[in-house]
């Protein structure tokens, strides 16, 4: 029975993942515990944490696995400077005393962040590394419920790969395919992430949910797609991609792009953070989406052509494209789909401890039909009784506690309804970047105010981001065109013909503003503007308290969903512990806060001695 503990780290999104006998016990990314977003340092928080739920000492572990090898990414780096030179100098300069200091001893940074968590023999320990997209790879196929599968890795860069196509059976996985880094999707969404004026590695999504705004009937959003895919792009029949780099500065440069060039070329100026959205900017952000779905799609069908599978996994940080893994699923190409839940580099924790138990160890795999590995993605801390008293200690907490499971529910499903928006804490915490119902804010979808509200007064962020519904499984082909179960929220599908309202004649000319004003189903705070919804179904027996709660909810309006969101604001990871959800009730619009059977109502609570404590990072919108 091995046990084995895998970790992702010093690039973002460090986490840890412990698996005995191929059984994944527990994962959690470090930022949930330091409270600093996308953290990259290494994972002691995370480790601890996954250490203490199997009752383990380092020790006791039968290896300890690092999710990629940094040789080859410090080869690819020295290739990379040496083939684009004299360009890159400055960007060499900074980033090779980096390596030559720490990045290459990287066994001594592991064995030394390991020291931190408790001591242990040196000697004894067991210290792997696999390959980046391997590990990607593994943290989709040992999971799933296939035996057999095509497996397609798409993301930035590991070492020198950027996608993979493979294929798996039983427990062996044969790479068949491989892109090469400087071309690459993730890359090259990245780019315009950034051109669009957000954050790269962490803003991808604003860009996939700007998307939707654009018009695809303008023709400056199809010169777009010509544009891109003329002088930016190659994309070959079998899915892979050229990258032409006079328009790129990733390789060598400080930068994502060649601001000169990308201006001239789409004659609109790169976005600054918090300049205004333009129509201009919507165009643009579905031209990107369009053409990567394109991209998507043609490797899949590759992946089909050369593995014969009618089952295919997905993972790395485009898997979490979630418009494009709609599409994918509508294309028919297979018959059955898995998507890793925490697709990024956090999800590489778990791949990489996978890949040891069935590649190195030669463990034994059972599959479990209809049901996947991943628990749910509910692998992280579980909030103690202690810890929700202490608040009561600490602030003066006013809380009720319900004895009765059944009367709990119907309580917050009656705030929901009464347009409360409510702070939902429950059982273990989810792994990787969605809301899943344990650390979840939640509110009515058929309010038209919600998708503000919950926006500007609690999550501190843009106007347009959409929010997310969660379905119960049994009634969501009666809401939604989607025929397959989506419990990670990694599919958007079409709210049905029937709740959808029409959008007004003068709709293309409106701006971004404009159109968030619009009512465009019974169900507006979770209907985008091309009236499609990014979905979690909910079933009774993975997360039975959030399906009991929906079903609640369902009982007293005739609803059977909720809006969805991840219990954060701005500039914070999702909350941890009782304390952090707390702390974000305090200092935002949120009404209620329910932390397992325990109600906090706003109204009813002190004011912080010291508010600006509370608000600190809040302030800004």
């Amino acid at each position: 029975m091995a046990k084995i503990l895998g970790i992702s780290a010093f690039y973002h999104d460090s986490a840890a993942a412990l698996t005995i006998d191929g059984e994944i016990i527990a994962a959690a990314q470090e930022e949930r515990f330091t409270r600093k977003k996308h953290d990259a340092g290494f994972p002691v928080n995370a480790i601890a944490f996954c250490l203490q739920t199997a009752n383990l000492s380092i020790d006791d572990l039968d290896a300890v696995v690092f999710y990629d090898k940094p040789l080859l990414k410090f080869e690819r780096l020295l290739q990379t400077y040496y083939g684009f030179s004299p360009k890159g100098l400055l960007s060499f300069i900074k980033a090779i005393p980096v390596w030559l200091n720490e990045k290459l001893f990287l066994k001594k940074l592991i064995r030394d962040g390991l020291k931190n968590c408790s001591d242990y023999d040196v000697k004894k320990l067991r210290l792997l590394f696999t390959e980046h997209h391997l590990s990607h790879a593994a943290s989709a196929f040992y999971p799933s419920p296939f035996q057999t599968a095509a497996i397609l890795t798409i993301d930035g860069v590991g070492e020198w790969c950027t996608a993979s196509i493979a294929a798996a059976d039983g427990y062996e996985i044969t790479m068949l395919r491989e892109l090469y880094f400087p071309h690459s999707v993730g890359l090259f969404y990245s780019a315009f992430t950034s051109f669009l004026g957000f954050t790269v590695n962490s803003g991808e999504y604003k860009l996939m949910g700007l998307a939707p705004y654009g018009n695809a009937e303008d023709e400056q959003s199809m010169k777009f797609v010509e544009l891109i895919e003329k002088e930016l792009i190659q994309i070959c029949d079998d899915g892979s991609v050229w990258l032409n780099q006079q328009y790129f500065n990733y390789a060598t440069g400080l930068t994502m792009f060649n601001k000169t060039k990308w201006e001239k070329l789409f004659g609109i100026s790169a976005r600054k953070e918090e300049e205004e959205i333009t129509g201009n900017h919507c165009n643009l952000a579905l031209a990107v989406q369009l053409v990567t779905e394109k991209i998507v799609l043609k490797m899949a069908v590759e992946a089909q052509k050369i593995t014969g599978a009618d089952n295919i996994c997905l993972a790395g940080g485009v898997a979490l494209n979630c418009v494009a893994n709609g599409k994918l699923l509508n294309s028919g190409l297979f018959k059955n789909y898995y998507f890793q839940p925490a697709a990024g580099d956090a999800g590489g924790a778990v791949g990489a401890a996978l890949a040891a138990e069935y590649l190195y160890f030669e463990g034994k795999r059972t599959v479990s039909s209809g049901f996947d590995g991943m628990k749910g993605a509910l692998l992280g801390p579980e909030i103690k009784e202690e810890e929700i008293r202490q608040l009561s200690v600490a602030h003066n907490a006013v809380y009720t506690e319900r004895q009765n499971t059944e009367e709990l529910m119907a309580e917050v499903a009656q705030f929901i309804a009464d347009e409360k928006v409510v702070g939902w804490v429950q059982g273990r915490m989810e792994f990787g970047p969605r809301a899943l119902g344990n650390r979840s804010i939640l509110a009515d979808p058929r309010n038209s105010e919600m998708q503000r509200i919950v926006n500007r007064s609690i999550k501190f962020r843009e106007g347009f981001r959409p929010f997310a519904p969660s379905v119960l499984l049994e009634e969501t082909k009666n809401y939604f065109g989607l025929e397959a179960p989506s419990p990670y929220m990694l599919l958007v599908a079409p709210v049905r013909e029937n709740f959808r309202l029409p959008k007004p004649i003068d709709w293309a000319k409106r701006k971004l503003r404009e159109k968030l004003d619009v009512r465009l189903s019974q169900f507006p705070a979770i209907t985008h503007m091309d009236y499609s919804s990014r979905i979690q179904t909910v079933d009774a027996i993975t997360n039975p308290r959030f399906h009991a709660l929906i079903s609640a909810f369902h009982a007293l309006t005739g609803c059977p969903l909720l809006l969805n969101t991840s219990f954060n604001v701005r500039g914070e990871p999702p909350v941890c512990t009782a304390a952090d959800a707390y702390r974000a009730f305090m200092a935002t619009d949120m009404d209620v806060l329910v932390i397992h059977n325990c109600i906090f109502i706003k109204s009813e609570q002190p004011e912080p001695q010291n508010k600006s404590r509370w608000q600190l990072i809040f302030e800004k919108d």
